[in-house]
């Protein structure tokens, strides 16, 4: 990007991102709080809170009180991940660290249910994301998790981020020290990687069963010249 011609990233709204797979919606308490409480709880639940600053959810009540305060927070801004197939809120993630002048910002918080993990909804709910920030003119996408977070970062490599280092002594989250490790995607490398997911998320690279004909290394791969 020619910064002599770039204006800066316009500011993000609250809007609803449609896909094939998922719809993301700005996250609403009233609607969405409580089938995403049963989406996220239950027997799975300690181990998809095990990374995030989000207690382990122990009751409704108090879910849809911390669910209610990060709908209203203008940053993070957090969606709803919602299973078109189905109807059903499955998960959560957020639109976060948003800085316009610099042309900044981040997806995090995420939390996606056991039913929709490794799937297509979950590729396509980053996807959706990540395609409306480059749109609004941000020049920098990031993507930071705990450095012991093996499934993060190996999400982060999938999705097609490049792996920065770690900031040690980053954070103490949960009483504990958490070094972060740091990945991002720039605005010159989007759309080569928008190529690869919208290659992999068509209908053709899915069989009868919905199954996957290639995996989406094969398409960002293919896709790449960056």
């Amino acid at each position: 990007m020619d910064l002599n011609t770039w204006a800066g990233a316009r500011q993000p709204e609250r809007t609803v991102l449609e896909g094939r797979f998922t719809r993301l919606e700005p996250l609403d308490a009233a609607t969405h709080g409580e089938a995403l409480f049963n989406a996220v709880s239950g027997p799975d639940a300690e181990r998809l809170h095990r990374w995030l600053a989000d207690p382990v959810p122990e009751d409704l009540p108090g879910f849809l009180e911390r669910t209610d305060a990060m709908a209203r927070a203008p940053d993070p801004m957090f969606f709803a991940v919602i299973d078109r197939a189905t109807g059903r809120v499955e998960g959560r993630q957020s639109l976060m660290d948003i800085d316009t002048a610099h042309g900044r910002a981040e997806i995090g918080h995420i939390l996606w249910g056991p039913r929709i993990s490794r799937s297509p909804v979950t590729t396509e709910a980053f996807f959706l994301l990540t395609d409306h920030a480059f749109n609004l003119g941000f020049r920098r996408w990031q993507w930071r998790c705990h450095a012991s977070n093996a499934l993060s970062r190996n999400a982060a490599a999938r999705f097609g981020f490049t792996f920065e280092g770690i900031f040690r002594n980053h954070m103490v989250v949960k009483g504990k020290n958490r070094d972060t490790a740091w990945h991002s995607i720039l605005d010159r490398e989007w759309p080569h990687l928008r190529t690869g997911f919208l290659d992999w998320l068509a209908p053709s690279n899915f069989d009868a069963q919905g199954q996957q004909r290639a995996p989406l290394s094969a398409f960002l791969s293919a896709s790449s010249d960056i």
